[in-house]
C-alpha cells in the first residue's frame, strides 16, 4: 500500500507529519538512491527510503510519554548550541518526538510519541484542546485586565482567541505584589502567555503547564516522565 512520504517518515520516527515536510525540501531524503526535495512522492514498504544517509523503517514500538519539563530545557531531539534538550532527560529506545512546545524558561506538562497520527490528533488546528498553566505574573490584575485577557489580545500582529484567567493569589513581596494566576488557551502561538501577560504590563515570572485537556500532569515529579496509562491514551486517540 501506497502512503506519502513524509506519514511514512513520521511512522519511522523521525519526525512529526509536518516537520518531516520541511525535512523533504531540505534534500536530506533519498528514496531508492534519489535524492527528494520536494512534496508528492508516495512509498510503500519494498521502497529503501533513506534520511541522512541511512535507511530508515517503520518503527512497531509505538510509546507515549509524558514528561514533567523543567525550566532551562530546549523541546527538540538536538540543539546547535548545546543545549540541554528534552531527550537528554526522556531515555528510550525509540526515536521519540514532542507533541507542541513548551519554551525554554518553561516548565510542565509536555506529551513525546513515535506514532505521528496521534501526534496530529492532539495538534491540528481543528482540534481545540484546552490547555492549563499557573503563571506567576508582576502586579495585579484588575478587573478591566482579566476583562480583555477573556476577550482576546494583540501580541503584535494577532489577536488572541477568547482565554480564561483565574486568580489564585495575590502576595508582597519584598514591596511588590505577585499574582499566581490560572489561564486556560486552546491555541499554542510562540509564547502566547508570557506575550498576553506583557501586553497587560504583567511580565511573566514563571509559568507551568499543568494540563492538555483530561491529561494532568497530578503528582509527577519536575524532570521525571511516564508512559501514558490505557485510559489516557484512548483519550487522545478519540480525539
Amino acid at each position: 500500500m501506497e502512503e506519502r512520504l513524509q506519514k511514512y517518515m513520521a511512522r519511522c520516527g523521525i519526525a512529526s507529519r509536518r516537520k518531516c515536510e520541511e525535512i523533504i525540501l531540505t534534500g536530506k531524503v533519498k528514496v531508492n538512491g534519489i535524492v527528494i526535495n520536494e512534496l508528492g512522492t508516495k512509498v510503500t514498504l519494498d521502497d529503501i527510503v533513506e534520511y541522512e544517509g541511512k535507511r530508515i523503517l517503520p518503527e512497531e514500538n509505538k510509546v507515549y510519554i509524558m514528561l514533567n519539563k523543567p525550566e532551562g530545557v530546549i523541546t527538540s531531539v538536538k540543539d546547535e548550541k548545546g543545549r540541554k534538550t528534552i531527550l537528554d532527560i526522556v531515555k528510550v529506545e525509540e526515536r521519540v518526538y514532542p507533541i507542541g512546545r513548551l519554551d525554554y524558561d518553561s516548565s510542565g506538562l509536555l506529551l513525546l510519541t513515535n506514532d505521528g497520527d496521534i501526534y496530529n490528533n492532539i495538534i491540528h488546528p481543528r482540534v481545540k484542546i484546552d490547555k492549563k498553566y499557573i503563571a506567576e505574573c508582576k502586579g495585579v490584575f484588575s478587573k478591566e485586565d482579566m476583562e480583555r485577557f477573556e476577550k482576546g489580545l494583540d501580541i503584535g500582529g494577532y489577536v488572541t482567541a477568547p482565554a480564561k484567567i483565574r486568580i489564585i493569589s495575590e502576595d508582597l513581596v519584598k514591596n511588590s505584589y505577585i499574582s499566581t494566576v490560572e489561564i486556560t488557551i486552546y491555541e499554542g502561538k510562540n509564547r502566547q502567555i508570557r506575550r498576553m501577560c506583557s501586553s497587560l504590563n504583567h511580565e511573566v515570572i514563571s509559568l507551568k503547564r499543568v494540563s492538555i485537556g483530561d491529561l494532568k500532569l497530578g503528582y509527577l515529579q519536575q524532570g521525571k516522565y511516564r508512559e501514558l496509562t490505557k485510559e489516557e491514551l484512548q483519550y487522545i486517540k478519540e480525539l
